[in-house]
């Protein structure tokens, strides 16, 4: 079983960063795939970035040059900084664990509230 959990939420305004931070249990914490996700109100959950193992990154489109994914294995912790943050970027953000490859996010946590007002 792998707990995974966030912090860094908050309220910024437009223009603005925040880091998000995820970490996750198990000393396989080098070898797993995480990813983050989010949801707006009224919207389906979309993906935001993941990071591989290998330290090989995806981005959605919608964030890509604006968003960065990195990792500490000796952390256990993935990050996420957010930059020139835009109003559509309000969601709850969940991360996710691929503990076992073949991207079955298998572990998430329990999501962090990020604001972004006008």
């Amino acid at each position: 079983q792998v707990q995974v959990s966030e912090s860094g939420g908050g309220s910024v305004q437009a223009g603005g960063s925040l880091s998000l931070s995820c970490t996750a249990s198990g000393q396989r914490f080098g070898s797993y795939k995480v990813g983050w996700f989010r949801q707006a109100p009224g919207k389906e959950r979309e993906f935001v970035a993941h990071i591989s193992w290998t330290h090989t990154t995806l981005y959605a489109s919608s964030v890509k040059g604006r968003f960065t994914i990195s990792r500490d294995n000796a952390k256990n912790t993935v990050y996420l900084q957010m930059n020139s943050l835009k109003t559509e970027d309000t969601a709850i953000y969940e991360c996710a664990v691929d503990a076992v490859g073949g991207g079955t996010w298998g572990y998430w946590g329990q999501g962090t509230q990020v604001t972004v007002s006008s």
